[in-house]
């Protein structure tokens, strides 16, 4: 469980400690204009690695891809340590994309594995809270080491990445030493290289265009071009994976399963609401409120702790009674209310307010994530394990990515003719018009640069805030208001507008139907699986999945295979008769 935990930990943390450091990182290698390029290259990697994991991990057993995941972040991290430009980090940041692509869904297959999924919510708690931590712990990390000059002689920021190497090296060897699970039948099956190729065509071009689209305009040739060579290359992948059959890296007839397919579409949905408000929120405390970033990552700690809390009641709750449908009510419910009650924040509003709007998401996300996965993973066979994970992992990245464009999208737009409209407001003030004439004068250059070109009537001078938004926490309190205002505002339209994705989510929910949760995990239930078959007694097989018998009872989970695997082993004591544990590697 460490090991796994371990894992989760180093994608989770990697993720929110570069994006505090980022900035300090590009002016250090001279390419603040190519530091989105860092960010997308790995979103790139990582998102097209995650069904192949799946599938792989499926054909020739999870550990040795897990392991090579870890390794390949690893070695990842040590080459972005040592980047000497922009484009050898972007470079090194799709290399380390590559591990990061198979961390946390497999995490969770094998955690899928060892656990049923009814005793598998207590678990996964866990892994969220893990999640959730390093949303806090990874700010805070990261502004300290970017604010460092050198610490033991290597430039702060480059620990930035260094401090993913100890870590990833204790995961690596407490998998390798504790980690045992049955050896798994080679699989004859040929790879569906095709459809990885085609996959790439197709979500290149999108996630490029998700991140670049709003510097380039969404309108743009370069743009459209990205939409059409990703439009042709998605229906290409549908093809070739209907080509594929069961063999496909996504086979489509997961999609047949009504269950599986509406919880795809819930996590595209989820996911975006999800990214799409958490990245609104530091933007807030940033610029609003006038936080660091290390501040304002403990800022967002009751967002955490909700989280955390839903999880884990959730989760206890899960595998008493094993029920699940009514946490994804209760989480889309409180995820819709929180990013509405989030809506009337503006710039006036008490810091304890917002938190405990922040708190209230926290706990709806907690109670939503978790049943989400055990739901999908629950719906298809125990052999679908790995690419059914992978599946709902790939696609509620790619709503965040979706979500993120979008929602910064709207920030943006709103923010020229906001703080327009609140500069004309404060020009017949005679507070600002004072303050204005005074800061002409001042020694701070933010205020002498923004007063001059405000008494010229440069509308240049306010244009260079929003480009570089630190320079709101620069200006008095006076001149920055109006800026101030105008963020709030326009932030307050885009919380409308997530909150309208999480209230599709919640329509969406509704529609989704309950299937009994197998009491067993995917190892143990694909052993009785086969050895029912081959004692001719395959209806038992559907019994020992965890659907009701035909007397109406369910059966009763094992206790023993998370004990198991803890000593090493993965074995079940159900059954007639002990049955060995595999003791190999997979």
């Amino acid at each position: 469980m460490s090991g796994l935990l371990l894992g989760m930990l180093l994608a989770a943390l990697d993720q929110t400690i570069v994006s505090t450091a980022i900035r300090t990182i590009a002016d250090d290698l001279d390419g603040y204009s190519m530091q989105a390029w860092a960010t997308t290259a790995y979103l790139i990697t990582a998102t097209l690695a995650t069904p192949l994991y799946g599938k792989l991990s499926d054909m020739f057993g999870r550990k040795p891809f897990f392991m090579a995941a870890i390794s390949i972040f690893v070695v990842g991290s040590l080459l972005c340590t040592m980047a000497q430009s922009m484009y050898e980090l972007a470079a090194f940041r799709a290399f380390q994309g590559l591990g990061a692509g198979g961390l946390m869904s497999l995490a969770l297959t094998i955690l899928g594995d060892i656990v049923s999924p009814r005793e598998r919510a207590k678990y996964q708690g866990y892994f969220l809270a893990v999640f959730g931590t390093s949303s806090v712990i990874g700010p805070v990390l990261g502004g300290v080491l970017a604010g460092q000059d050198s610490i033991l002689g290597i430039s702060g920021w480059r620990w930035v990445f260094l401090v993913n190497v100890p870590i990833g090296l204790i995961a690596l060897g407490v998998v390798s030493k504790v980690l045992k699970l049955p050896k798994r039948p080679h699989s004859t099956d040929r790879v569906d290289w095709w459809g990885v190729l085609v996959l790439a065509i197709g979500l290149v071009p999108l996630l490029v265009v998700a991140e670049q689209g709003r510097e380039w305009g969404w309108g743009s040739g370069r743009s459209i071009l990205c939409y059409v060579i990703g439009l042709l290359g998605v229906i290409g992948f549908v093809l070739v994976e209907k080509s594929m059959k069961d063999k496909a890296l996504i086979p489509l007839r997961m999609f047949a399963n009504k269950t599986f397919a509406l919880g795809v579409v819930i996590s595209v949905v989820v996911g975006s609401a999800m990214f799409g408000g958490i990245s609104l929120l530091p933007q807030y405390l940033q610029v609003v409120r006038g936080s660091s970033p290390t501040l304002a990552g403990l800022q967002m700690l009751p967002m955490v702790l909700g989280m955390m809390t839903g999880s884990v009641v959730s989760g206890q709750l899960i595998s008493r009674t094993g029920r699940y449908r009514i946490f994804p009510l209760i989480g889309a419910s409180m995820l819709t209310l929180g990013l509405f009650l989030l809506h009337f924040v503006n710039a006036d509003s008490p810091l304890w307010v917002a938190m405990i709007f922040m708190a209230c998401t926290g706990f709806g996300l907690g109670n939503l994530m978790q049943p989400l996965t055990i739901a999908v993973q629950n719906a298809l066979p125990p052999k679908d394990m790995g690419v059914s994970t992978a599946a709902a992992t790939f696609f509620r990245q790619i709503g965040g990515t979706m979500g993120v464009a979008v929602f910064l999208s709207i920030l943006f737009a709103q923010l020229t003719p906001n703080i327009s409209t609140e500069m004309k407001s404060a020009a017949t003030d005679p507070a600002f018009q004072h303050a204005v004439v005074e800061a002409a004068h001042s020694s701070n250059p933010a205020d002498a640069a923004l007063a001059k070109g405000l008494l010229a009537q440069d509308t240049s001078a306010a244009g260079g805030v929003l480009k570089d938004s630190s320079i709101v926490q620069q200006l008095s309190p006076e001149l920055a208001r109006p800026f101030k205002v105008g963020f709030a505002e326009s932030m307050s339209t885009v919380f409308l507008s997530v909150t309208g994705m999480a209230l599709l989510a919640l329509i969406l929910v509704l529609f989704w139907k309950e299937v009994p949760l197998r009491t067993v995990g995917g190892i143990e239930a694909a052993r009785d699986g086969a050895t029912k078959s081959a004692d001719g007694d395959g209806p038992d097989v559907v019994e020992r999945a965890g659907l009701l018998t035909a007397g109406g009872e369910a059966v009763s989970p094992s206790q023993d295979v998370l004990a198991n695997s803890a000593n090493g082993t993965v074995g079940s004591t159900n059954g007639a008769g002990p049955r060995s544990g595999g003791a190999g590697s997979a």
